[in-house]
């Protein structure tokens, strides 16, 4: 980024070259660094042997810039220096914030120095050199912004890939103590395994809004939530549509889960549905499996977003398992194909909790259809809904019933 001004190639005042009070950059650098040192750089901020070496000659690279521009010149390779010696400091750890207050600070005792001798006669002048100088700032700032993003990003990066990795491995079953180490991560005795499913944010779908990019922020807000109330302990395979998250024993399972998910919704803005398996380490593939298993039906039910446990679903799951039992139970219902309306009045009703006012909100029907509907169910069907016995077993026949063949 260079800055160019040709109408101003060349500012002078009071007779001199504008630039004049900044040329002897050897002198004027070692006094700015003396400045920051006293008054800008927290003590220990920085090593000895960068502010000899690296931030004074950075600072020289920065006057020479200012320099330069004053007098109408292109100096793209300044700034090129000035991007490399700013990734070497996000590198090193040093606060972006603590290179700004530098800049700023050698921006204001550069400029003081230009317009120290100037006389109202130099008005217009001095107006182009402020609008100059500004620039100046503004590419400065901007260039060490660039870098520290460029260099924040990689190390992301790299720490996401390595964490992926991890836990590839322990969905695999193939732990690694050195591939944790190298993540900063310790690895836990146990873990609540979770599969997640996300589904799309209505905006995904807005045609004046790019979807992807409205999914990806929708990742990333989850992912922001994941690591600021897990701490950083959790780890996650997650895509735009849900995935896997491990999280260790060491985290709240009993009361944090359910609030973890409920802030994930929130975060997402979208209804979350979660199935947790709690597993020791060496049981995670097995308990990952299960908990997708879990999750499938619960879409398949259509059960409302929130967090389910194993424990919660022993019935349902098991009912689900392939053999003779799931396909009499389904064909319970068969007497329901010619009237699919009736099929999902039911499957509504028990999944409100057999609440006739949210079913018929559901199904925007009125509370008297809802009754009319289940009652010619338990015609059809010989199982009266209204009836606990009855009632148990339509909900186990719906069970079995969504693993049907097509």
């Amino acid at each position: 980024m260079t800055v160019d001004h040709p109408e101003l190639t060349g500012l002078t005042a009071a007779g001199k070259p504008m630039s004049s009070p900044l040329r002897d950059v050897r002198a004027l650098s070692r006094r700015m660094v003396g400045h920051f040192l006293d008054h800008v750089i927290p003590c220990a901020t920085l090593p000895g042997d960068a502010v000899r070496g690296d931030v004074t000659a950075v600072t020289r690279v920065c006057l020479e810039l200012a320099v330069g521009t004053l007098d109408g010149q292109d100096i793209p390779g300044k700034i090129d220096r000035l991007h490399a010696a700013a990734a070497g400091w996000a590198r090193e750890g040093i606060p972006i914030d603590t290179i700004h207050h530098a800049l700023h600070a050698g921006f204001r005792m550069g400029f003081g120095l230009v317009v120290a001798n100037l006389t109202t006669e130099d008005f217009d002048k001095v107006v182009a050199g402020v609008t100059m100088m500004v620039d100046i700032l503004d590419t400065m700032t901007s260039t060490v912004s660039r870098a520290y993003l460029s260099e924040y990003r990689a190390v992301v990066s790299e720490h996401h890939n390595a964490v992926h990795t991890l836990v590839s491995a322990l969905l695999g079953g193939h732990p690694s103590s050195t591939m944790a180490r190298e993540c900063g991560i310790t690895i836990a005795e146990g873990y609540a395994v979770l599969a997640l499913s996300i589904p799309a944010h209505p905006d995904e779908h807005n045609p004046y809004l790019d979807g992807q990019v409205v999914a990806r922020r929708k990742l990333r807000r989850v992912q922001a939530v994941l690591a600021s109330r897990c701490r950083g302990q959790a780890l996650s395979l997650l895509s735009i549509d849900g995935g896997t998250i491990l999280i260790p024993d060491t985290f709240d399972h009993d009361a944090g889960l359910d609030d973890l998910v409920t802030t994930v919704s929130e975060a997402a803005q979208v209804g979350v549905t979660a199935a947790l398996v709690d597993a020791t380490t060496a049981q995670i593939p097995d308990a990952a499996d299960q908990a997708h298993e879990m999750l499938d039906m619960l879409a398949r039910l259509r059960a409302l977003p929130g967090l389910y446990r194993f424990d919660e679903l022993a019935l349902e799951y098991q009912l689900t398992r392939p053999g003779p039992g799931r396909e009499v139970l389904g064909a319970l219902l068969a007497p329901l194909d010619e009237h699919p309306e009736l099929l999902e009045t039911l499957q509504r009703h028990i999944s409100h909790d057999l609440n006739r006012q949210r079913t018929a909100r559901t199904l925007h029907i009125h509370a008297n259809t809802v009754d009319y509907r289940l009652k010619r169910v338990g015609q059809l069907t010989g199982l009266d809904p209204a009836q606990p016995a009855d009632l148990w077993y339509l909900r186990s026949a719906l069970i079995a019933r969504t693993y049907r063949p097509q």
